[in-house]
């Protein structure tokens, strides 16, 4: 299957939606659990292919970690393997072997660990030859590149002999996984201070606990954005908790000024419409997977935006401004840098009867674009790029009663 057609469809029936599980709460809560002595019970892990990925390495504890295309997978077993005394070699995809890892690697050998580059500095392939005696329990670590490097240190950090006080330089971006790995780890009975710019971890032991995953509030913002452009509808979102860990929960108070009013429930929450009020400008800095959904949603309503904190999406799956700019082009629109790493959202003033979408091996990409269909027909090619975070997305779509065709290869 080389792309899916979706026609147009601008009004739905009352639906619900059965979210899938937070692939960030489940990466997290897996590197934990095996980090823990003792049983936890887990329940409603991600299907996502990141997370499949994790369980199946984990459990299968090959000589190589093939992550394929999954950053957390990298970044999180990379440290994990480190502190558990294990020689492993850590690759994936040619994508991943070209995003950094430089400023974990150089953590990880700065508390004790032994860690080689196998092709490019800075880059995976990695060698990794375990962990001997901790170096230092006091680094430092830019707040600004990936949380993910900062995650990885803190979730290694209770079995460090010396504890870990880990000091974040510069701007700190994505400030609410971080929030969100203190706080499983807390759920885990490890205790930490934060401090102005220090989290500091004593040596301590991981408690077994019973622990259930919340649904994925990334996964949620594709509905938000496809209600948004609508001209009619309501969905209710299962599985999503008021008081959420994810930062991508931001998603209610952006699509509050886009047209959607959300209610919590017992269950989930209900999306209604609502009159437009504007969303003149969005700082993504600490929900920066959002980004791509919010630009397109603008485009579709033709509000013009600008958006800052988006530095990191230059080093995801695509380069993701990119990726937008090539694909927003297409209908006229545009994402044009401004002054001091902002980007302003231009729409577009008409809209062609089919748009074709690439999607750059980037699952939002092709979720993203989704909410075109309220306009228009819409070509999504490689669609089972959504298999790494939502690999039930397009039965959910034929669920709402939105009309698919598979295009075969040419």
């Amino acid at each position: 299957m080389s792309a899916i057609r979706l026609k147009q469809k601008s009004e739905f029936a009352a639906q619900s939606i059965p979210l899938p599980s937070s692939k960030s709460e489940s990466n997290r809560v897996l590197v934990i659990d095996a980090l823990t002595e003792g049983k936890n019970q887990i329940s409603n892990l991600a299907e996502a292919r990141d997370t499949q990925t994790m369980i199946r390495l984990l459990s299968k504890d090959p000589p190589v970690y093939d992550v394929l295309d999954a950053g957390t997978t990298m970044r999180f077993l990379t440290a994990y393997t480190a502190i558990t005394n294990r020689q492993k070699v850590m690759t994936g995809t040619d994508r991943m072997c070209q995003r950094p890892i430089g400023i974990l690697v150089d953590a990880l050998r700065s508390v004790g660990a032994d860690v080689h580059y196998l092709g490019i500095e800075g880059y995976p392939p990695l060698a990794i030859n375990g962990f001997t005696e901790q170096n230092e329990s006091k680094i430092s670590i830019r707040g600004d590149v990936s949380s993910q490097y900062i995650s990885a240190m803190l979730m290694i950090a209770p079995l460090l002999p010396k504890g870990l006080e880990l000091e974040l330089e510069g701007k700190v971006g994505s400030r609410t996984y971080i929030e969100m790995t203190l706080e499983l780890m807390a759920q885990f009975g490890i205790n930490y201070t934060w401090e102005d710019r220090v989290i500091k971890i004593p040596h301590q032991s991981y408690q077994s606990t019973t622990f259930a995953v919340e649904s994925d509030w990334s996964g949620a913002s594709y509905w938000f954005s496809l209600l948004a452009c609508a001209d009619a509808g309501s969905f209710f979102l299962e599985g999503l908790k008021e008081n959420s860990l994810q930062g991508d929960s931001k998603i209610v108070e952006i699509m509050d000024c886009l047209g959607v009013k959300s209610s919590f429930k017992p269950g989930g929450v209900l999306l209604q419409k609502q009159n437009v009020t504007g969303l003149k400008e969005f700082d993504f800095t600490h929900c920066p997977d959002l980004a791509q959904t919010v630009a397109v949603t603008c485009v579709i309503l033709g509000q013009n935006a600008k958006f800052s904190g988006l530095e990191s999406l230059r080093i995801k799956e695509t380069d993701r401004i990119f990726a937008l700019q090539q694909e927003l082009a297409k209908f006229n629109a545009n994402l044009v840098e401004r002054e001091n790493e902002v980007f302003e959202v231009i729409p577009s003033a008409t809209m062609p009867r089919e748009v074709t979408i690439e999607t750059y091996d980037d699952h939002r990409m092709a979720m993203a674009f989704m909410p075109l269909i309220s306009k228009t027909d819409v070509i999504i090619k490689d669609p089972r790029v959504v298999n790494k975070s939502y690999p039930s997305f397009w039965k959910h779509c034929q669920g709402l009663g939105i009309a698919t065709e598979t295009l075969s290869d040419e």
